[in-house]
């Protein structure tokens, strides 16, 4: 009888033949299936839109591509699967043509991803879809549908519920909990490659292997857990995925960078074609953007941003939960066509008080969006006393950073304004009370 472990995508990772090398030294298997998979023109373009976007605005290096890491999440279920097929309580809940269907949806993952994705996704606007949504259109259709029918055997719609919703029954939620958990395939990959590629340590420094090698089914039977042998790396884990949301995701240049961006979009959205403009490359979909911005109010702003010269805004103030708690919590999490208008009734305030015109595109606002971070909330197994135990109850640094409000301890509430108004506002006294007094007014 066949088991997870002859599937040959795995047998691949041994067979040393048939491979593709991604960074670090990473061999990734490819099969004919695999293959017609990533030759798909829909799932070629995701060479052609990078990683993190805008970060390399501030990390020059970071043109890591979304195919490049697709490939990573593959490889990352590989070594999963292959792990956990000797976990008995895996192999009865899971069976091979399963563990198949986990490695095409992590190969496909990402493919309703457009250029900006989370940006653009994170202000929450009308009609603009979510990206698991989004994928169906070419997971259903075209070339990638017709091979997960003919190649996998995969009806393309079990991968769609698989990646898109709310998971029944204990088999469907381990399977999703190693796609979108807190030990996911995803995280793993992303972490790892988007630290080398920014030239920063902070996500490399957590034993990856020591964290594969401990992983077994939770206590529920519905979803992943660790043996107390991986707890220090889960340890690490967390606190790398704090640096680096810290440091490189919500680094305040990245952030100004995301929030003029951001601006850009809510001018120009309702006068474009969101479901071909998201179907197109990075390069292309930049071009459309500033093709529909003209001489508009959204140029200048898309101009710094991907003009000759980089002009990124500066940061005029900055809020958190130990600075200004009060101002922070009145911002965060406010629905975003509200933080435009309290932006720009800050802008009019702020004209009278410098006597010349602030535009209202010159004072930008970012602040931590609706949606939250996922939580670390995993189990530990500890084998000698035949009991788990959640990982927060036994490490101070997961009670400290997971328990906690992550969202709120990474992201700040920040004012960025023009460059040309800096050493202006700069010297004004008491902006935090000005933005009191503006946010009393909106409320």
């Amino acid at each position: 009888m066949a088991t997870i472990n002859d599937i040959p995508e795995i047998c691949g990772l041994d067979a040393r033949r048939h491979l593709v090398r991604i960074p670090d030294q990473l061999d990734v298997p490819l099969t004919p299936r695999v293959q017609q998979l990533i030759d798909a023109a829909e799932f070629r373009r995701l060479a052609r839109i990078t990683q993190l976007g805008l970060v390399s605005l501030v990390y020059p290096a970071a043109h890591h591509t979304r195919f490049e890491h697709s490939l990573g999440v593959y490889r990352m279920a590989l070594l999963y699967l292959k792990r956990l097929a000797y976990d008995p309580r895996f192999e009865a809940a899971v069976a091979p043509e399963d563990a198949e269907l986990l490695i095409a949806a992590a190969l496909v993952h990402d493919l309703g991803h457009w250029p900006f994705c989370h940006a653009i996704e994170d202000i929450d606007l009308a009609g603009v879809p979510k990206h698991e949504l989004f994928a169906n259109s070419f997971l259903l259709e075209g070339e990638i549908g017709d091979a997960l029918r003919t190649e996998w055997g995969i009806n393309p719609r079990r991968i769609v519920t698989l990646l898109s919703e709310e998971p029944r029954g204990a088999r469907w939620s381990i399977l999703h909990s190693m796609l979108s958990g807190p030990i996911d395939v995803d995280k793993m990959d992303y972490l790892v490659r988007d630290s080398l590629h920014a030239g920063v340590p902070y996500g490399r420094n957590f034993d990856q292997q020591r964290l594969i090698g401990s992983l077994c089914v939770n206590e529920a039977g519905d979803g992943l857990a660790i043996t107390d042998k991986g707890r220090t790396a889960a340890e690490m884990m967390v606190f790398a995925r704090y640096v680096m949301f810290s440091e490189v995701y919500w680094h305040h240049a990245v952030r100004s960078a995301t929030a003029m961006l951001q601006r850009a979009f809510f001018l120009l959205y309702e006068q474009l074609d969101l479901d071909q403009l998201f179907r197109q490359t990075e390069q292309r979909m930049i071009t459309e953007l500033r093709r529909a911005a003209a001489d508009g109010p959204a140029r200048e702003l898309l101009d710094g941003l991907f003009g000759p010269a980089r002009r990124l805004y500066k940061r005029l103030a900055q809020f958190s939960v130990f600075e200004r708690r009060d101002l922070y919590e009145r911002l965060a999490r406010r629905p975003y066509p509200w933080l435009v208008a309290c932006s720009e009734e800050l802008a009019d305030a702020l004209s009278h008080r410098v006597r010349r015109r602030v535009a209202p595109t010159e004072i930008l606002f970012d602040a931590p969006p609706v949606k939250l971070e996922v939580q670390f909330d995993v189990d530990i197994y500890f084998p000698k006393e035949r009991r788990y135990r959640p990982l927060g109850e036994v490490s101070p640094v997961v009670r400290t950073l997971a328990r906690e409000q992550f969202d709120d301890y990474v992201k700040r509430v920040r004012i960025f304004v023009h460059p040309r108004l800096l050493e202006q506002l700069a010297g004004e006294e008491n902006i935090p009370g000005l933005l009191a007094e503006v946010i009393a007014g909106m409320d």
